[in-house]
C-alpha cells in the first residue's frame, strides 16, 4: 500500500482504466498509488486464502477474486488483494457495488493508520466485512467504524454465512512454508 505516485501529475479516470501497469495500482483522486506487492509473506497469505475461497467455493455461495479493481468513488479505485462476492453476482469488469468481504494483507511498508484509512473507505461504500491479516506480527483484524479491532476469538468469519477461517492455523501453513 506505498502511496508513492507511480505519475508526476494528476490522471483521469479514463487514462487509469485503460493504462496496462506491471501491478495494479489504486488510483485516489487523480494519484496512481502503488501497492506493496511481492513479499514472500504477503504472497503465501493471498494464494492460501484465495485458495480456500475458491475451494470452498460452492459450499460458501461465494465468487472469490484477487486484485479485483473496485470503483468506491467517482475518483477513487482500490485493489484489495481478496474480494468475494455472493455467488451469482453480476459480473462487472470493474466492481461498482460492494462486496460482502475485502481482504487487504500487510506487507512490511504498509502501516496500520494507512490500512485503517483504507478498511473505513471500503465500509464507507457498504463493503460488509473487511479483513486485515498481517504476518508480521501474526494478528488478524477485523475492520470496524471505530478502526481495526484484533481477532481475539482466532477465527475471522462472516455473519450469517459458513465461512470461518482458523487465524492459527492460516498462519501455522505460512510457517511451514
Amino acid at each position: 500500500m506505498a502511496t508513492q505516485s507511480v505519475f508526476d501529475r494528476p490522471m483521469s479516470v479514463e487514462a487509469y482504466l485503460t493504462t496496462s501497469f506491471e501491478h495494479d495500482c489504486d488510483y485516489v483522486d487523480g494519484v496512481i498509488e502503488e501497492r506493496a506487492l511481492g513479499e514472500f509473506e504477503h504472497s503465501f497469505l493471498q494464494i492460501a486464502l484465495g485458495s480456500i475461497f475458491f475451494n470452498h467455493r460452492q459450499e460458501w455461495g461465494i465468487t472469490s477474486l484477487t486484485e479485483q479493481r473496485i470503483r468506491l468513488s467517482a475518483t477513487r479505485f482500490r485493489v484489495p488483494d481478496l474480494a468475494v462476492l455472493r455467488a451469482g453476482t453480476p459480473r462487472e469488469r470493474v466492481l461498482t457495488k460492494p462486496p460482502m468481504l475485502v481482504i487487504e494483507i500487510q506487507s512490511p511498508e504498509d502501516t496500520l493508520r494507512r490500512t485503517t484509512a483504507k478498511v473505513l473507505e471500503y465500509l464507507e461504500f457498504g463493503v460488509e466485512n473487511v479483513w486485515v491479516v498481517d504476518p508480521a506480527s501474526r494478528i488478524a483484524y477485523r475492520g470496524t467504524t471505530s478502526g481495526l479491532e484484533p481477532v481475539e476469538d482466532g477465527q475471522l468469519s462472516v455473519d450469517g454465512t459458513p465461512i470461518r477461517i482458523l487465524v492459527g492455523e492460516l498462519f501455522a501453513e505460512l510457517d511451514k512454508a
